[in-house]
């Protein structure tokens, strides 16, 4: 008996083509999910690994992981590729983008391919670049860049792969899928802004409102836009979120020593990333605003939902620092007070760091008052990038309701 959805199928190979098609089209979405968050969660375990260990080997745990799942995103997608163009019917090739007049993938999947070449080429660049100049020169070295550039690219594409799949099947499975797979982008944007916003002691200053304003809002106004379930941007919030909270708790049970000098703080465990950014809440505004205005001018949404971003961010993330630093450090419930092995701990652990009207007095530590007049502008200014970076958002996310391939 022949398999009627394939073409060319024989009896004696009805087995293998059915297993070809599932790998091809059923496994590749599991897949390209697992490899997004595999690369981020295998990148806060990679500086985890480097703030309590230093770097050791390029063969570290968290480095496998993050090759292993850009392995697994581009060998699913090549595959889904391959069979799309010499296998599959003329239907799965009518939903594929075609490449060189031949191959035929998701677009997803095409985004995957080039995001794991660029991250497997930059492993022996990265190893190269360190046996030349030394271990952690810099931070931005062009192997670093390489390979962000490759796991965001591949993030993209996993998302792309399960945008499309709720575009065609418009169910409530799936426009959760794609609202969690923008979540691991947030999750990424978030680390790698990590240096000017990730401890309580930056969130503060004026700096802190006008990163997250220009970034936050294009991912998460975007998936509120283009997303079929009630509350995308909240998902996507609540899974960067989740995330977050959990490596915190496992990281700090990971037991760790220092293999670089100078060390300064004999850390034994690993050094978690810290409390999430509180960004679910201004996402609850940004999915109401979005849904509340359907149909008026995008021009006017945007600035509404830049000031609501910006207003609510400062309104809950402001007194939540100061309960962070109020904490013992370090305190494990809410991965607060851990510092790297090269810091030398002092009362700047628990201090504010450029706030408007404190100035730095060597010996006394920061002094003076807040100027309040300094913190408006410097908000109104995030309120201006948030509008900004909402208006991006707002039409990526029309774009991407039309992305069905």
């Amino acid at each position: 008996m022949t398999i009627s959805t394939l073409e060319g199928t024989t009896p004696s190979g009805a087995g293998t083509s059915v297993l070809a098609r599932r790998l091809a089209l059923d496994a590749t979405v599991p897949a390209v999910l697992f490899a997004s968050a595999a690369i981020v969660i295998g990148l806060h375990w990679d500086i985890a690994w480097h703030r309590a260990i230093g770097r050791d080997t390029f063969w570290s745990p968290p480095h496998v992981l993050e090759q292993v799942a850009a392995a697994v995103a581009g060998l699913f997608c090549g595959w889904r590729v391959i069979y799309t163009s010499f296998f599959a019917p003329p239907a799965d090739r009518d939903q594929a983008v075609r490449w060189w007049g031949v191959f035929f993938g998701p677009l997803g999947g095409w985004v995957c391919i080039w995001g794991t070449i660029a991250m497997i080429t930059s492993a022996p660049f990265d190893d190269w670049w360190h046996n030349a100049y030394g271990l952690d020169v810099e931070i931005l070295t062009p192997p670093h860049v390489f390979l962000l550039l490759g796991m965001v690219t591949v993030q993209l594409g996993a998302m792309l792969m399960m945008l499309a799949s709720q575009n065609r099947q418009a169910t409530q499975g799936h426009s959760l899928v794609f609202s969690a797979s923008m979540g691991l982008i947030v999750l990424m944007i978030a680390t790698m802004v990590y240096a000017e916003t990730g401890v309580a002691n930056l969130q503060h200053r004026p700096a802190f409102y006008q990163i997250a304003g220009a970034l936050f809002p294009i991912f998460l106004v975007a998936v509120a836009r283009a997303g079929r379930s009630r509350w995308p941007a909240t998902t996507a919030a609540l899974v960067y979120s989740a995330i977050m909270v959990v490596m915190n708790w496992v990281l700090a049970l990971v037991p760790a020593t220092p293999m670089l000098a100078p060390i300064y703080n004999p850390v034994t465990n690993l050094v978690p990333p810290g409390f999430p950014i509180l960004v679910v809440v201004p996402a609850v505004a940004v999915d109401w605003l979005v849904r509340r205005f359907v149909g008026q001018s995008d021009w006017l949404l945007a600035p509404a939902i830049g000031v609501a971003f910006v207003g609510l961010l400062a309104a809950v993330q402001w007194p939540f620092a100061s309960f962070l630093l109020s904490l013992e450090q370090p305190n494990y419930l809410f991965g607060q007070g851990y510092w790297d092995y090269t810091a030398r701990l002092g009362e700047w652990t628990k201090t504010f760091f450029d706030v408007p009207g404190y100035t730095w007095v060597p010996g006394k530590g920061w002094t003076g008052s807040l100027d309040v007049g300094a913190l408006a502008v410097g908000l109104a200014i995030a309120a201006g990038f948030a509008a900004v970076a909402s208006r991006l958002g707002l039409a990526w996310g029309t774009w991407m309701t039309r992305v069905r391939r």
